[in-house]
């Protein structure tokens, strides 16, 4: 790929205000977010709704995951989709098939094996919609702007998840969950008539993407497949994986660590906390007050300081430094922000939609794993062990990202030519993803 951009502009840092000035950016963002929410709200509402009829602990389980792995095989199957169709339609879409299965889990007394299977076959189309919508922002935002909107995109996401899971809660007490049910599939329905109406209308080769030919699934296995065999972009896509499937592993073994050590009722959700505000606050610093090539030469620190305070967690220390050490393991993520310019520049032009969706399946793919093979690990050498093994992992990590000897002198793109190998998730090109 042929540079249009000098290394001046390579140093140049965005600001948030800047990265917001971007209306169809901002409308990407909003509608995710309220996205986000109506989704947690959605996920709580249905594990309450399944516990309550089956009193089954294991029903309730995959009541709560049954919308994640399926996202992996959708990404494979159907994900070149993502470039394939009109933006618009297709984002519009995906958020009006959300509300259409909210809706129906609401109004319909469905066995529990088939409302299973409603929520499954939206996370089949999550990929496609989320791929398309990710490869917007990165033909909109420019440079550092793009590496700020996904610092942007990072904390909203958190916020978002938290928020609803507490409106989930206090849904379904005032509402029932029926009719919390309702409420996600309001909040669904108001993203796509947002999208709708607001949004320009683009086909595919005005947006990047490529024009569609072909099986549909035969060109996703085969875009999957390409993507997957190129080295660098599959090395990028294990570096942003790995480290947060660990964590999240980690954090799966919160509530039991708690009990064990038989702290105060309630310590547990604080605890559970630390982890997104330090992520918040991560975010922000490093987001905020540092210069990109700054950013890219910390991401092997920011990965270790992921993992390393996991470490303490052998020695079972209480409550107040359990909490210290999960805001500086959330403080780490951050080290994602340093990834998304090479990543970006890695893709193929034709195909970032599928690679955007592709890089989200397998996250959550990953994170719905890390929880049940640390809990394997768990029953062996108890709680506090897991999660220090968690932070080993995550420091082996940092020590294979150090081992690729990436440049200190990144040379930023601010146009991404057709047919060229571009980009990551989320830098140089335009505008993040998600």
């Amino acid at each position: 790929m042929t540079p249009t951009a000098g290394p001046a502009q390579g140093n140049h840092r965005a600001t948030y205000r800047e990265v917001l000035a971007e209306p169809r950016f901002r409308l990407l963002f909003s509608t995710r977010t309220v996205a986000i929410t109506a989704g947690s709200l959605r996920i709580t509402t249905f594990s309450v709704l399944v516990f309550a009829a089956t009193g089954s602990a294991l029903l309730n389980a995959m009541a709560f995951g049954i919308g994640f792995l399926p996202q992996l095989f959708g990404s494979l199957l159907l994900g070149s989709l993502a470039d394939q169709l009109p933006p618009r339609a297709l984002i519009a879409g995906g958020y009006a098939l959300e509300c259409a299965a909210a809706l129906l889990l609401a109004l319909v007394r469905m066995p529990i094996a088939a409302s299973l299977g409603v929520v499954a076959l939206v996370a089949l189309a999550t990929p496609v919609f989320s791929g398309a919508s990710s490869r917007l922002v990165a033909q909109w935002l420019e440079g550092d702007a793009y590496v700020l909107g996904r610092s942007l995109n990072n904390m909203a996401s958190s916020g978002a998840q938290l928020f609803g899971l507490a409106l989930g809660g206090a849904a379904v007490a005032v509402l029932g969950p029926h009719r919390a049910l309702a409420v996600s599939a309001a909040l669904y329905c108001g993203c796509a008539l947002a999208i709708r109406i607001r949004l320009p209308r683009l086909q595919p080769g005005e947006s990047g993407g490529a024009k569609g030919g072909g099986s549909a699934v035969r060109a996703s296995l085969h875009g999957a497949g390409t993507l997957l065999r190129g080295h660098k972009v599959r090395r990028l896509m294990l570096a942003q994986w790995l480290p947060s499937a660990f964590v999240t592993g980690a954090e799966g073994l919160i509530v039991a660590y708690a009990g064990g050590r038989h702290f105060a009722p309630g310590w547990y959700a604080v605890l559970m906390g630390c982890l997104p505000v330090g992520m918040l606050v991560g975010d922000l610093l490093v987001g905020r007050l540092l210069r990109p090539p700054t950013r890219e030469r910390l991401v092997v620190p920011l990965t270790a300081l992921m993992g390393l305070p996991l470490l303490g967690f052998a020695a079972e220390p209480g409550v107040g430094v359990s909490s210290c050490l999960l805001l500086l393991c959330g403080v780490g993520f951050a080290y994602g922000l340093g990834l998304q310019r090479p990543f970006l520049e890695a893709l193929p032009q034709d195909g970032q939609g599928q690679a955007f969706g592709l890089l989200g399946s397998g996250n959550m793919t990953l994170q719905g794993v890390g929880p049940a093979c640390l809990g394997s690990v768990a029953a062996g050498i108890g709680t506090g062990g897991a999660i220090a093994v968690a932070g080993g992992a995550v420091a082996l990590t940092a020590g294979w990202i150090l081992t690729w000897h990436p440049p200190t002198s990144p040379v930023p793109v601010t146009n991404c030519p057709t047919g060229s190998e571009n980009g990551t998730e989320q830098h140089a090109c335009s505008a993040p993803t998600q």
